[in-house]
C-alpha cells in the first residue's frame, strides 16, 4: 500500500499575529519577521523531496509557500479548502476586545463548542469537514510521494486532531507555531501523525520567539 507524506506548515508571522488579532479570512500580509521565517523554512526544506506545493489562497500562506517554491521548479497551487476558519465579525479584534464586546460568544468559542459559529463565520464542524476533505483530496493525488501544504493555525489544529483521532472539544496541548514543520502520513485508512512542531530552523537568530496560534 502506497502512502503520501504530508509536510503541513502554518504561514509565517503577520502583524496581526503579533498583536493577537483574529485573522480568519482577512487577507493579511506577512510582516518582516514572517518573511524571514518563510526564508528559513525554504532553507530547511531545500533537500526534501516535494512533488507538489499546495497553499491556502490567502496571501500570508501563499507567500510562505512561494518562498519554498523559489528553491525548486514547482508552482504553488492555491486551494480554498486550506483557508483559515472564517471568524466573521470576530475578525480584526483581539481576545480582550472580544471578551468585552461579545462575552457569551467568546465563552462558546473558548469551550470549543463544535456547532458554534462566530456571527458570519464557520463552526468547528464545518471547518473539519472542509479541511480534512481538502487534505485527503490532495494526498490522494500523490501516492508514494511527499507534498507540502501551507495553511493556518486552525487548519493545522484540525489536521492534528484528525491524525490523532482527538475530538474537536479536546483541550489543545500541542503547538501551532508559525513556519513549524509538521509531518503526517496519508493512506486510504486516513491520516497518521509522524512528527510535530519542528522549529529548529527558526532558532538560529530568532530573538522574537515563535508565536503559538491562540485562536485555534
Amino acid at each position: 500500500m502506497q502512502v503520501t507524506r504530508l509536510l503541513a506548515v502554518r504561514h509565517g508571522e503577520t502583524a496581526w499575529n503579533r498583536d493577537t488579532r483574529i485573522q480568519g479570512h482577512t487577507d493579511i500580509d506577512l510582516n518582516d519577521h514572517g518573511r524571514w521565517q518563510a526564508g528559513r523554512l525554504a532553507e530547511a526544506l531545500r533537500d526534501e523531496p516535494i512533488a507538489a506545493i499546495y497553499s491556502s489562497d490567502l496571501k500570508r500562506a501563499r507567500d510562505t509557500a512561494q518562498a519554498v517554491a523559489e528553491t525548486r521548479t514547482l508552482p504553488v497551487h492555491a486551494h480554498i479548502g486550506l483557508r483559515e476558519r472564517g471568524f466573521g465579525r470576530f475578525e480584526g479584534h483581539t481576545w480582550d476586545e472580544l471578551e468585552l464586546r461579545y462575552p457569551t460568544e467568546t465563552l462558546a468559542w473558548r469551550k470549543r463548542m463544535p456547532d458554534f459559529a462566530p456571527p458570519g463565520g464557520e463552526t468547528l464542524l464545518e471547518l473539519r469537514e472542509r479541511v480534512v476533505g481538502a487534505a485527503l483530496e490532495l494526498a490522494a493525488r500523490h501516492p508514494g510521494e511527499q507534498i507540502l501544504l501551507v495553511a493556518h493555525g486552525g487548519v493545522l489544529d484540525v489536521l492534528y486532531r484528525a491524525a490523532t483521532r482527538l475530538e474537536l472539544q479536546a483541550p489543545r496541548s500541542w503547538q501551532l507555531a508559525n513556519c513549524a514543520i509538521n509531518r503526517l502520513l496519508w493512506s486510504p485508512e486516513g491520516l497518521a501523525l509522524v512528527g510535530w512542531g519542528d522549529v529548529g530552523h527558526l532558532q538560529v537568530s530568532d530573538d522574537q520567539g515563535v508565536l503559538d496560534e491562540r485562536s485555534a
